[in-house]
């Protein structure tokens, strides 16, 4: 007969093996991303930024201004550094500007060294400041029948004007009949817009970005969806959230408390109905890609060294909170990273954000990437070295021109051979499992019928359903049908019992 302590160790022993084989009979996931619920992405529901006025120069904004008398471009000349002249046939980076929005019709202008335009100790227009102050911020005055049409006011008061190619300067007064003839009138052109976080809630201000914000969170996505998808085979969620999430609930402005509350109620909701959470960490402090959905301010990347200790913090933070929550399916610590050549910033980040999870939870899943400018078997074995470490791939059928001219079946073709192909790279013995983090079925095929879209989501799910970390489609909700799996799924255009 066994002695009492004995009996004791292989009773703990027969738990622990049982929670392991419990943990490990979710893999692999069916999951789905909530985009745009804790990290706004206006191209999914622009309605959203309806209220703000101006709402076409928010943030980031970039802009190029053509004087209407010189008939030239305005341009910082050597990208930054020097003065702004007005002497450009044509416009491209050096002429293209950035907003920083202040107020409703207040704005800096960021060149492209990231500079920002400004007065010198006179009346003369430079691009050599690193940080914006008062001779930094402009107003700008819109023609109320063309608003492309726009005079600038800077900061002593007077309007900008272009007395020639080479002098553009502050000290035109007067008012203005809106003519081409007058130096003081420019044509504005806007290249590029922005819509995530900073630019709702920067657009909205103090008043009243906290109302719109938390409306938003209560009914965007709320526990009848999480009922939704348990009752139509998924098993997790992937909730991307920003690094302002750690500061709640009075986050450096401009953006606003109540998104933590959100991810709350998400892991009861998880656990109400059986599934499971991935919280990834989308928007870094710095922007990770420049991407509006990276929580940029105005398109650049600035991530770096100096930024790993804030965003380890994050992770720790969300570790601390959610690390022994029996529904949390994984932590991502970035999304997306587009950082260049140099890896050693991002290896860095990953060792130290491992360590930050592992202080709270041993068990939980470390999902790392590579960076998209990278391939994506870069840092296979630098994962390899971690424990319960994922790797995520995202796979879209869109955005670059090879796809622009694939057929129904060359695109279905595509799934069932070189993302199979690609899928096996990262699926390796020994390594990390393998996540594809965010697919859809929206594809750059005209005319698709809906039997099409029905062949290339099956396709899709019979490939995906290979690895070993699961899936997450890109996204629950959207207001584009085929981007939007709830819509998918009660339209008939996906099964998800095609997915093993």
């Amino acid at each position: 007969m066994a002695s009492p302590g004995y009996s004791s160790i292989l009773l703990l022993l027969f738990l622990c093996s049982c929670n392991y084989l419990a943990i490990a009979q979710n893999l692999p996931y069916k999951a789905v991303n909530l985009g745009n619920w804790l990290v706004a992405e206006g191209w999914m529901k622009p309605s959203l930024f309806d209220g703000i006025v101006n709402k076409d120069l928010l943030d980031g904004t970039q802009v190029q201004l053509k004087s209407t008398k010189l008939q030239k471009f305005l341009v910082a000349e050597n990208g930054g550094g020097a003065n702004v002249l007005a002497n450009r046939d044509s416009a491209s980076g050096w002429e293209t500007f950035r907003l920083w929005r202040v107020s409703d019709s207040t704005f800096n202008f960021r060149v492209f060294s990231k500079q920002f335009v400004g007065l010198d100790s006179g009346n003369k227009l430079v691009a050599t400041s690193n940080s914006p102050s008062n001779p930094e911020t402009f107003q700008i005055l819109r023609n109320s029948d063309d608003p492309s049409k726009i005079r600038i006011q800077a900061s002593n008061g007077m309007f900008l004007q272009a007395q020639s190619e080479t002098v553009v300067s502050a000290d035109f007064q007067g008012s203005t009949n809106w003519e081409d003839g007058d130096p003081s009138v420019f044509r504005m052109t806007i290249v590029k817009t922005l819509q995530g976080e900073y630019q709702i809630t920067n657009g909205y201000g103090p008043d009243r970005a906290p109302q719109v914000m938390q409306n938003h969170w209560n009914t965007y996505i709320t526990e009848e969806d999480f009922r939704f998808m348990s009752e139509n085979g998924l098993t997790a969620v992937r909730i991307p959230v920003g690094w302002w999430i750690a500061h709640d609930p009075n986050p450096p402005k401009p953006f606003v408390g109540g998104s933590l509350a959100a991810l709350d109620n998400a892991f009861t909701w998880a656990q109400n109905h059986g599934l499971k959470v991935i919280v990834d960490l989308h928007a870094v402090s710095g922007s990770q890609n420049g991407n509006e959905h990276s929580g940029t301010r105005d398109g650049y990347t600035e991530w770096g060294d100096s930024y790993i200790p804030d965003t380890v913090a994050v992770i720790d933070f969300l570790a601390e909170r959610y690390g022994n929550k029996p529904s949390l399916g994984g932590i991502e610590l970035m999304n997306e990273p587009t950082l260049g050549p140099d890896l050693d910033n991002l290896k860095n980040y990953y060792q130290q954000a491992y360590d930050a999870v592992r202080k709270h939870s041993e068990m939980a899943y470390v999902i790392m990437s590579n960076p998209l400018d990278h391939s994506s078997t870069e840092l296979l074995s630098f994962f390899g070295s971690f424990n319960r470490v994922v790797v995520d791939v995202h796979y879209y059928n869109l955005y670059s021109d090879q796809f622009k001219i694939m057929n129904v079946q060359q695109n279905i073709d595509y799934i069932n051979n070189q993302r199979a192909s690609d899928l096996s790279s990262v699926t390796t013995k020994n390594g990390p499992l393998s996540f594809i983090g965010e697919w859809t079925a929206e594809w750059n095929v005209k005319g698709a019928s809906k039997e099409d879209y029905q062949r290339f989501a099956k396709a899709q799910l019979e490939v995906y359903s290979r690895a070993t970390f699961g899936w997450a489609y890109w996204a629950y909700k959207c207001q584009y049908n085929h981007w939007s799996l709830r819509w998918m799924v009660e339209n008939g255009y996906i099964n998800l019992s095609f997915s093993i």
